[in-house]
């Protein structure tokens, strides 16, 4: 089981989604929130480190931070303007 947090910035991205698109994407972070990362591909270039799940037409964008087991959610936006 992990820790979930939110970045401010990422929060406020969360919360402007529509009600079912944030219903959607709060299934996504449980599973990440279980330790479910099939999918989850890792980022290059400058998000090197970060990893992105899939969320129909959104990403979420997070950071496992090692051996604490929290999962730092970064971005959650609409894959056209998620990088």
């Amino acid at each position: 089981m992990y820790k979930v947090a939110f970045e401010q910035d990422a929060q406020k991205e969360f919360l402007k989604l529509q009600q079912s698109i944030q219903a959607f994407v709060a299934t996504k972070i449980l599973e990440l929130q279980a330790g479910n990362f099939l999918g989850d591909k890792a980022l290059k270039g400058k998000h090197k480190g970060k990893f992105r799940k899939r969320a129909g037409d959104y990403r979420i964008v997070y950071l496992k931070e090692g051996e604490l087991l929290v999962i730092t959610i970064i971005r959650v936006a609409h894959r056209k303007e998620v990088y």
